[in-house]
């Protein structure tokens, strides 16, 4: 049916609504933007806002044809602009939806503290706290340290360190991505070699357990874009998703005993630290 609305008098469309120009964060655009922008940056302030809330329904491509005065091309274009953000998701057969995503908080200081609730992993004590199931997936092997591993661990490249790679679930959505490296010199043929399946959960417990007491650590948070194998790993869109990255190193009198890099997907965590004040 040909759509007899008016068409916007400026609307330069660029070839992928997820092309680097439309996937900018930032203010509303203004009225000279291309008009799917203004229809996305206006639903995307409306589900900030809570006025579409989680597990609410989008408006229809009709009624966005009829509200903004556009094209059905328009009005697709904005709505796959939201999807590549991960702000909404499709159902077949039933419309397009704000998704519900539920947080999980993580507490740094509490997940690094001695002590802590007997066997269960510091991932999985913040997913019970949020109401989630955790579970994990992980993989270890000894390998020689790259350059960058040697200087996070004062060590000599090549040495040999226990690399441990890690992908968290939250009732079974993968949610938290980690890879883990410890010196094979600090931990070698003790209990805690293996970072599971020991007697103790834990960088700080494992630690303790052989006579290493860690009473520093370092964490530097950057965001950036998520790489093809996190989107695939974390189930994160393939275009415009985001990722919190922490680089994280455990210290023992100022000996780095294990260093990680940690990746998160930014709309599912915050990170919430409590330091003293010296």
């Amino acid at each position: 049916m040909p759509d007899t609305g008016p068409k916007p008098t400026s609307d330069p469309m660029p070839t992928d609504p997820s092309s680097k120009g439309a996937m900018r964060a930032g203010p509303v655009p203004g009225r000279s933007a291309p008009a799917y922008l203004r229809i996305a940056a206006d639903l995307r302030e409306r589900i900030m806002a809570g006025d579409l809330p989680p597990g609410g329904k989008l408006p229809t491509e009709a009624e966005l044809r009829r509200r903004y005065a556009v094209s059905s091309t328009v009005a697709k274009w904005a709505v796959s602009l939201l999807k590549s953000e991960g702000l909404v998701e499709g159902r077949r057969g039933s419309g397009v939806y704000v998704r519900v995503v539920r947080r999980i908080t993580r507490h740094a200081a509490v997940r690094s503290a001695r002590g802590g609730s007997g066997s269960a992993s510091p991932f999985a004590r913040d997913a019970t706290r949020a109401g989630h199931s955790g579970s994990c997936e992980h993989e270890s092997a000894r390998e020689a340290a790259d350059t960058r591993v040697a200087v996070r661990l004062a060590i000599e490249p090549g040495e040999p360190v226990m690399r441990t790679a890690y992908r968290f679930l939250a009732d079974g959505e993968p949610v938290q991505l980690s890879t883990s490296w410890e010196p094979v010199a600090l931990t070698g043929g003790t209990p805690v070699e293996w970072p599971e399946g020991g007697p103790a959960v834990g960088v700080v417990p494992r630690m303790d357990l052989i006579g290493v007491r860690v009473d520093e650590f370092v964490e530097r948070v950057t965001a950036r874009p998520a790489s093809p194998r996190e989107c695939q790993a974390l189930v994160l869109p393939q275009r415009g998703a985001h990722v919190l990255l922490i680089e994280r190193t455990y210290l023992a009198a100022g000996r780095p005993v294990e260093t990680a890099d940690i990746v998160f997907p930014g709309d599912r965590y915050d990170l919430v630290y409590r330091l003293p004040v010296d």
